[in-house]
């Protein structure tokens, strides 16, 4: 499966999620409503996945990203009334951090599902 196929399944989810749950829950609510949808499509993912954060070579400390699907995409969520530049420069920076081709932010906070796909540039393939 291609990662564009990936990406509209996710997204497929997240708009299933959106119309029945609608928005105004707290983001864990969310994640665990789309991780009912995503293994309902025979996606592979995982949930809460750490990453260890260098500068220099040096550790200075993990973030988490709340899905990994298919080993290949960053799923970044969020429940706000509006996505602002931060929320997309973190999800970019996760996808960096991660080494993964593609990422999307997806945000349930809104009256209508919003999301972004994100490409990463420095994708080096598998390390």
């Amino acid at each position: 499966m291609s990662l564009d196929d990936i990406t509209f399944k996710i997204i497929g989810c997240a708009m299933k999620v959106h119309s029945a749950m609608g928005n105004g829950f707290q983001e864990v609510i969310y994640q665990r409503c789309l991780a009912i949808e995503l293994e309902s499509v025979g996606l592979g993912f995982e949930r809460e996945k750490d990453q260890t954060i260098y500068y220099n070579n040096i550790e200075v400390g993990s973030r988490r990203a709340d899905f990994i699907v298919e080993n290949n995409i960053m799923v970044e969520l969020k429940a706000l009334t509006d996505l602002e530049d931060v929320h997309l420069a973190q999800a970019k920076n996760y996808v960096f951090a991660f080494n993964l081709p593609v990422g999307l932010l997806i945000n349930f906070g809104a009256n209508s599902l919003q999301y972004k796909k994100i490409f990463n540039s420095r994708y080096k393939g598998i390390q």
